[in-house]
């Protein structure tokens, strides 16, 4: 399948995206309409486990959104990209198995909004991220405003956004935006030995997690308790729960069936 700057690499149970729109990777219309049909694809993909998203090269992870596309002013353009914008990281957010962003280099506005669509982010120790949108009279509008203070917390997101604060990847480990750092190019190799640790994991368990641990977002923990239980006992109509203990008893390695 062909993909407007984006490139798709599969490695074993491991489908590694890159960003690839040369020199600083922006979105445009169409690279957000194909990333929200990539991940269909992926997840229609019963081989697929995990998602490893990165930028092409060593300098840039993705720029976010080209500002030429709105500096006419033209409303219904804005309109229009953040439509895309939203479905496409919103369908990124709900990728069926685990997504991990390797942040290579700069992660600027909607680039590292992309990065927190994922479930997990890992940065190379001379990366920076910024949600800058305010400095230039606009707003994160892919989820930014959500997404970033339910992982840092009110304050720190109102640094970023509201006062326009750049970070480093020590700073972004420290309150809690990304959950490892590694030196300059090791960002990729560190993502995909997390998917190898993913691929050993019932990749049906996996889908149903996700879903209850994003559900604590929206759902009051009385509510989503009774439906942890319920989706507990419906994956003993899995393959994948019948394989997954006998495999344990017999003391050998599962054979997943991502059924």
């Amino acid at each position: 399948m062909s993909y407007t700057n984006l490139k798709l690499d599969k490695r074993g149970h491991t489908a590694v995206l890159f960003l690839s729109n040369p020199p600083a990777h922006t979105w445009t219309a169409e690279s957000l309409a194909d990333l929200k049909r990539l991940v269909a694809d992926l997840n229609a993909d019963r081989e697929v486990y995990a998602l490893v998203v990165t930028g092409e090269g060593a300098k840039f992870f993705s720029a976010g959104a080209d500002l030429k596309l709105f500096a006419d002013g033209d409303k219904a353009r804005a309109r229009e990209l953040a439509r895309r914008f939203g479905e496409a990281f919103e369908a990124l957010s709900d990728f069926r198995g685990v997504s991990i962003a390797a942040i290579n280099g700069y992660a600027m506005g909607g680039g590292l909004e992309a990065a927190l669509a994922c479930d997990l982010r890992i940065a190379e120790e001379h990366a920076q991220m910024a949600l800058p949108e305010a400095t230039v009279g606009l707003l994160p509008c892919a989820g930014g405003t959500q997404n970033l203070p339910w992982l840092v917390g009110e304050g720190w997101a109102k640094r970023l956004i509201l006062c326009g604060e750049r970070i480093d990847a020590a700073t972004a480990l420290r309150i809690g935006l990304v959950e490892q750092v590694t030196p300059t190019g090791g960002a990729l190799e560190a993502a995909l030995k997390l998917a190898e640790q993913v691929a050993r994991q019932s990749p049906t368990s996996v889908a149903v997690c996700k879903t209850l641990i994003q559900g604590a977002r929206a759902n009051p923990l009385r509510q989503i308790l009774p439906v942890e239980r319920e989706r507990f006992v419906d994956l003993f109509d899995t393959l994948d729960q019948k394989e997954g203990v006998n495999a344990f008893l017999e003391k050998r390695k599962p054979e997943w069936r991502n059924g």
